[in-house]
């Protein structure tokens, strides 16, 4: 899978994401991360990349030309390596926004069956409304809350997404029974020692019983969804 960010701050993408599960990803060709530079694209000479708004405000607004050129160079590269491929006008590009759709493992399941995405990050008081109107395909949000930039969500999404790759996780199974998974959360997990300042690891997990200890899990799966997501309980198969 091929993640292109189009970015101020490629440096900070890449640093990000080149360690722990997704750098080895990447390392083994499991999935691909390029984050083109915006600022590249700019036509003047001092690089400039944003303006004033029209009709006033605070801040500054990242311009329309400097984005679509940096998308239009993206598009280009795809397309040379997938030989012309007609079907580049369908690779969703996606806009980090609060006015998104919130971002949870259903959405990420869905991304994760492209094999192209292209992630947007926008900085300042926005980008222009234009660009926005011909490029993007999806607007995702992480959280209802305002963040200096683009960047950090789009890692957060990258990497939730590539966990579902297959061949990312050294154990394929773990991302299928993790939190989420059919809007439950994960039960509790232990590790050596047995027995921490008093405390023991539950002994159905000590019993080799496996029917008995995935009834268990479910069970405290279940207990946790209840009591600390509601939200996500409502909603599960197992709520009948």
């Amino acid at each position: 899978m091929n993640f292109h960010i189009l970015t101020l701050f490629p440096e900070m993408i890449m640093q990000g994401l080149s360690t722990s599960i997704t750098g080895r990803a990447m390392d083994k060709g499991t999935i691909t991360v390029e984050a083109t530079n915006i600022r590249d694209f700019s036509e003047d000479k001092h690089g400039h990349v944003d303006d004033y708004p029209y009709g006033g405000g605070a801040g500054m607004v990242m311009q329309a030309g400097p984005v679509y050129r940096a998308y239009e160079h993206v598009i280009n590269e795809i397309s040379v390596k997938k030989n012309n491929d007609t079907s580049l006008n369908r690779i969703r590009v996606i806009y980090m926004t609060p006015q998104g759709r919130v971002f949870n493992q259903r959405i990420a399941g869905e991304l994760a069956k492209e094999d192209d995405l292209i992630f947007l990050c926008g900085h300042y008081e926005g980008i222009d409304e234009r660009v926005l109107d011909m490029i993007v395909t999806d607007n995702i949000s992480i959280g209802d809350y305002v963040l200096t930039g683009g960047e950090l969500p789009a890692m957060v999404v990258i990497d939730a997404v590539s966990r579902l790759v297959p061949g990312v996780l050294n154990n394929d199974v773990s991302a299928e029974f993790e939190t989420f998974h059919d809007n439950l959360l994960e039960y509790p997990q232990y590790t050596r020692p047995e027995e921490f300042m008093g405390v023991k690891v539950p002994e159905v997990l000590l019993s080799g019983h496996h029917k008995n200890i995935e009834a268990w899990r479910l069970e405290k799966s279940i207990e946790r969804t209840k009591e600390r997501r509601p939200d996500l309980w409502e909603y599960s198969k197992h709520n009948v």
